[in-house]
């Protein structure tokens, strides 16, 4: 008979879990499935630190990456900036203590949220090989450099400074290195770190990036641009985003000593009129004492809210890249015949403003349609099909366009499709930050601006055939009517001042030809050379 259990045996057994020790144990939830994926995971998390800190002190990006092959599966990561660098204290912190940052609490753009990303790199890197990490950072030329080598202590969730040291002599004036040794495994192709900072580079045309592969090949991506991002402002959140407990918890701690006071302190777009009616749809005096509502009366705020018309959120807090900065940076990746893009107008989704970028590159020497997925600048690679992003692009009618396409799949084209959304908070799938949720408001803002560009080739691939017809036309024109001119010549037997008049009406039909493509290329705002070269070629078709 099998011994029965008591509640307080069963107790015994239950114990506290570290979110360190958590993660140690599911490092798949932060981007570290294979050894593939965790070496492009840690080069991402790195840079995306570095681009940030570079542009929250308003500096021009200089990035170095570095992948070493050190054999048997094991990589040498090395990622440096010219950032403002980091303070002594923070560094240990920074590196290797997970849920520590600076964003998590802050409503304005940025590439991290979580504060997770780099310090989940340094766990990894110590799990796999049992190295620490090397972090060297400056903050002023005339300072010197800190050096450290850490590990995370998964049970405390604490860094453990393993050396430390000050460099006297560093050879930049500030700016952070970090090396991390782990278990990886390199190939090139679709999801590989050649392809990730190849996109980065798309979406952030004010950087360069000089990286070295483990196969020793270097690759300089280089800005085209000296215009930073526009610098995102910290927002409060917005009352279309709050929901029944975080609302509970801002009552609580709030220092207004008035329901009213409260809403238009502790949110952004809501006036004194607007408070009051919040109040009057929720039946809850405006002068009541925030910290004594009831969860009845919270409930009703909360119906209130949404009864209530609240101006939008501000887009002060969302730092866009731009159509013209995009096309420069697709331009600069993209081989091809035809280039568009387009911001759209500020949107909201539970609360949280958010911009739709689109950009297409057409033609030229592509094979099939590819899509790229950004989010606050940084390439997705993963997760595609769980997407918002492809859902939007592969339900929107491209035939309407021009292009051929099967149900649920992208455009049978020789096309590029770039989309970009821009938000204070990133509606993730995952903390490992691969495909962005199915929200109804991203998804229509998405389909709206593929829409746009659609029509804007549309446009084009037209003209491109017309062009087309009239230069086979012309090229038949000028291949046969001088011959013809000729033969009439002479069997009519013309004199001399005859022939002359027979030549300049000949001239003009050409020349009227020409006029006639010149004129269709003209009507289209966008003139591409590409059209020069249409036609060319038909006479020796012609021939055979």
């Amino acid at each position: 008979m099998v011994e029965q259990k008591s509640a307080e045996d069963l107790a015994k057994s239950q114990k506290e879990i570290g979110v360190a020790e958590f993660f140690a144990r599911n490092r798949h939830l932060l981007g570290f499935d294979n050894k593939r994926k965790a070496l492009l995971t840690t080069v991402k998390e790195a840079v995306d630190n570095s681009l940030d800190a570079c542009e929250e002190a308003r500096i021009l990006p200089e990035l170095i990456v570095e992948i070493i092959d050190m054999g048997n599966d094991r990589f040498r990561v090395i990622i440096e900036d010219n950032g403002p660098g980091i303070v002594k204290a923070q560094i240990p912190k920074i590196f290797a203590k997970l849920l520590y940052g600076s964003k998590f609490h802050k409503l304005s753009q940025s590439r991290g949220q979580q504060g997770i990303g780099i310090s989940a790199s340094v766990m990894y890197g110590q799990l796999t090989t049992g190295r620490a990490s090397k972090i060297t950072s400056k903050t002023k030329s005339n300072k010197h450099a800190n050096y450290y080598e850490l590990k995370l202590d998964t049970k405390t969730n604490k860094p453990d400074i393993v050396k430390e040291e000050v460099v006297e002599e560093w050879h930049k004036e500030h700016g952070t290195r970090i090396e991390i040794d782990l278990e990886g495994s390199y190939y090139k192709g679709a999801q590989s770190v050649d392809v990730y900072l190849k996109e980065t580079s798309i979406v952030n045309p004010h950087a360069t990036i000089i990286y070295t592969t483990p196969k020793a090949e270097q690759f300089i991506f280089a800005r085209v641009t000296e215009e930073l991002p526009k610098p995102a402002e910290e927002i409060k959140p917005h009352p279309y985003g709050v929901e029944l407990g975080m609302l509970m918890d801002m009552l609580q701690v709030t220092e207004s000593r008035s329901l009213q006071s409260f809403l238009t302190s502790e949110f952004s777009r809501v006036s004194s009129n607007t408070a009051k009616e919040i109040c009057e749809h929720a039946r809850i005096l405006p002068n009541a004492k925030p910290n004594k509502l009831g969860v009845k009366e919270i409930e009703q705020l909360i119906q209130g809210i949404k009864k209530t018309k609240i101006i939008a959120p501000s887009a002060d807090c969302i730092s866009p890249i731009g159509a013209h900065l995009l096309e420069y940076g697709l331009k600069k990746e993209i081989q091809a015949e035809y280039y568009c893009a387009i911001t759209r107008s500020p949107s909201v989704y539970r609360g949280n403003p958010f911009i739709i970028e689109c950009a297409l590159a057409y033609g030229g020497e592509q094979q099939g349609a590819n899509l790229m997925r950004f989010a606050n600048r940084v390439p997705l690679l993963y997760q595609q099909g769980a997407c918002a992003t492809f859902k939007a692009t592969t339900t929107n009618n491209w035939r309407s366009y021009g292009l051929s396409q099967s149900e649920g799949s992208l455009p049978n084209a020789p096309i590029t499709i770039v989309v970009h959304i821009a938000s204070v908070w990133v509606p993730y799938t995952s903390e490992s930050k691969e495909a962005i949720a199915h929200y109804n408001e991203i998804i229509k803002e998405i389909k709206l601006a593929l829409q746009e560009l659609g029509r804007k080739l549309a446009s084009y691939v037209r003209k491109k055939k017309k062009i087309g017809e009239e230069s086979k036309k012309r090229s038949f024109i000028e291949k046969y009517l001088p011959h013809l001119s000729d033969a009439l010549i002479n069997l009519l037997e013309m004199s001399a001042a005859e022939k002359e008049r027979v030549s300049m009406k000949l001239s003009q039909i050409l020349e009227k030809e020409r006029g006639k493509i010149k004129e269709i290329a003209d009507t289209n705002e966008v003139y591409d050379e590409s059209f020069a070269n249409i036609g060319k070629g038909n006479e020796s078709e012609e021939d055979e």
